[in-house]
């Protein structure tokens, strides 16, 4: 079931009220020309709400929240009350790339959509930039990281309708950055020299595999094996076994908590394999992990591709806000979907200055989020590069101990991206 909240945050508060209303498919298309009326502005969230990926989901959207909440008390667009239109990607538990689609097709069809933040993973983000690209509508994501989004053939083939125009932007870094970081900490930090790798076969999960490995390799380690996983498995005790008999120090996952990652490092307590290091990205570093993997979760360690919002000095009335507003500490992605809302409700307040004052059209926006440079946000100064991509290359590293994830550290890799 594909159920919208529309969350509408007034101009002198910064409480989200929340409505639901059963989404109907969309009847019409709508072009880069879309205009909307009144004095309503909406930003579209499609993020995995419900299920395994909801630890993942809920707390980024609650980063969008916020920025509405304090865009509007700023009034950041003179004029205009911002709301966020939030709908799930996530389906029967799971992200779901055609309900993605589903979502992206909803919100172009409302003009007043100026464009999405989201999604969250990126084998959605493959089926949606597609929509995104034939449609005219940003998207900006705050945790999608396989490189092949914006950069080479197959980013290029995903903008068919419109090769040359780019509506798809993202304020984290790319696996390209994260799998070197963190095989590159695995190698030196760690001392590890023979890793056995797994992936669920996804698009972020395998890309991610695919660059930790390479990296490892190049460093010295030792790749024992590399297999993967299939949609929906959950017995895990085979592979497993096929995996100690290799005699690894590290077993590295490539993807998502709600596509094995944790009850994958739980089984391996049945195994010969209990005592072993288990790494991965930022698919895992979730609250959900802890759960599923439960008293598997110590000597666990994951890179996520932002920075860690506690650490950064702009963003600690950020954390205070947000902590007050829903009662729970931040997420892992919970500043970037803040930073991602925020450069959309730029944009929109730059477009229609540019525009006399009259609500801009989604072409506008998308002109200047292409131009977008040296944007302050609680996270740090960035641009978006020609792909769409951030200039912005931080990784930062957890390890789990004792029920919960523990900073380690955070790097910048600005150096790798160039």
């Amino acid at each position: 079931m594909n159920v919208r909240f529309a969350f509408i945050v007034g101009v002198a508060v910064a409480v989200a009220l929340g409505g639901c209303s059963q989404s109907t498919a969309p009847t019409s298309s709508s072009s880069s020309s879309s205009t909307a009326t009144g004095n309503i502005i909406k930003v579209g969230v499609d993020f995995p709400l419900s299920g395994a990926d909801a630890s993942d989901g809920i707390p980024s959207k609650n980063g969008v929240l916020l920025a509405v909440a304090d865009a509007n008390k700023a009034h950041l667009i003179p004029g205009y009350t911002i709301q966020a239109d939030v709908l799930d990607d996530a389906v029967n538990g799971v992200h779901d790339p055609a309900q993605g689609v589903k979502n992206i097709q909803s919100f172009a069809n409302d003009a007043a959509v100026v464009g999405v933040v989201g999604p969250f993973n990126s084998n959605v983000a493959r089926a949606e930039i597609p929509q995104s690209n034939s449609l005219g509508i940003a998207l900006v994501s705050p945790a999608n990281t396989n490189p092949t989004l914006t950069k080479g053939p197959d980013a290029a083939a995903l903008r068919s309708a419109n090769p040359s125009s780019i509506t798809y932007f993202r304020v984290c870094t790319t696996d390209d950055i994260q799998g070197p970081a963190g095989a590159t900490f695995a190698f030196q930090k760690l001392g590890k020299r023979k890793a056995y790798v797994i992936d669920d076969n996804e698009t972020y999960g395998l890309g991610l595999a695919n660059a930790w490995a390479a990296t490892f390799t190049n460093l010295g380690g030792a790749i024992l094996g590399h297999d993967h996983i299939t949609q929906q498995q959950q017995d895990f005790h085979a592979l497993l076994t096929r995996v100690s008999g290799t005699n690894p120090d590290l077993v590295f996952y490539g993807g998502t908590t709600s596509t094995g990652g944790g009850l994958l490092r739980k089984q391996m307590g049945d195994s010969a394999l209990g005592s072993i290091t288990y790494a991965g990205g930022d698919g895992i570093q979730d609250a959900q992990f802890l759960v599923d993997a439960g008293s598997m979760a110590d000597n666990v360690y994951a890179t996520v591709a932002s920075p860690n919002a506690s650490k950064m000095p702009a963003a600690q009335k950020f954390i205070k806000d947000y902590q007050a507003m829903f009662g729970q500490p931040v997420g892992p992605y919970s500043a970037n979907s803040y930073v991602a809302a925020m450069v959309i409700i730029h944009a929109t307040a730059a477009a229609l200055k540019a525009n006399g004052g009259q609500m801009p059209t989604r072409l506008q926006v998308l002109q200047q989020l292409r131009g977008l440079k040296n944007f302050t946000s609680i996270t740090g100064t960035f641009s978006f590069d020609p792909n769409g991509d951030t200039t912005a290359r931080i990784i930062t590293f957890y390890e789990a101990k004792q029920g919960q994830w523990v900073f380690v550290t955070q790097q910048n890799f600005a150096s790798l991206g160039k």
